[in-house]
């Protein structure tokens, strides 16, 4: 996946797309403008989740049922319904990832997780060179707004349990045991 990295955008001077749709796992909608997808997230019901995009984007111009939006989310939605047989490669998509530097290096690390593979808070900060940074490393997972995109859901504690998770501890249990089993359909 390429990204185009943004830090600031002025309140009205943007206009993004946004498209939602069923998938296996309840809801998803995206978000995307002129440098990529800027969000992908998950809910249980449309309103919620169309409610939280709004909240999330405030201020900025958000066109429903965007053609640009849609065809991306019906490659991640294609990509999360098919996971779980080996037949679905990762969607490569432009990602307009916006956080803070510290924020991007952690999910540069989380985008290196291949599918089928986890890696623990900790492991991560010592990937960044920051051994003690474990608290900091969770906070960038939670404010992921690239869900399937920037694998948060590939993190998990050190005892080797799952923890916190944007869109709720069974959705990342599912995501995970999904790609478990499409690599054992590969393998």
């Amino acid at each position: 996946m390429t990204d185009a990295r943004l830090r600031g955008v002025s309140a009205g001077s943007e206009r993004l797309g946004m498209a939602m749709a069923p998938c296996t796992l309840g809801m998803l909608g995206l978000v995307s403008g002129e440098r990529g997808v800027v969000a992908i997230m998950m809910g249980d019901d449309a309103d919620t989740l169309a409610h939280d995009l709004r909240a999330r984007f405030a201020g900025v111009e958000l066109t429903d049922d965007d053609p640009q939006a849609r065809l991306y989310l019906e490659r991640v939605g294609a990509y999360v319904d098919a996971m779980g047989d080996g037949s679905a490669p990762v969607p490569d998509l432009p990602l307009d990832m916006r956080g803070t530097p510290f924020q991007q290096r952690v999910w540069d690390v989380l985008r290196t997780i291949p599918p089928g593979s986890t890696l623990t808070y900790a492991d991560i900060a010592r990937r960044l060179d920051a051994p003690r940074a474990v608290r900091a490393v969770g906070r960038a997972c939670g404010a992921n707004a690239l869900a399937i995109a920037i694998p948060c859901h590939r993190v998990i504690r050190t005892d080797g349990t799952l923890s916190g998770y944007r869109w709720g501890v069974a959705r990342k249990q599912a995501l995970l045991e999904r790609e478990a089993a499409g690599m054992k359909e590969c393998g």
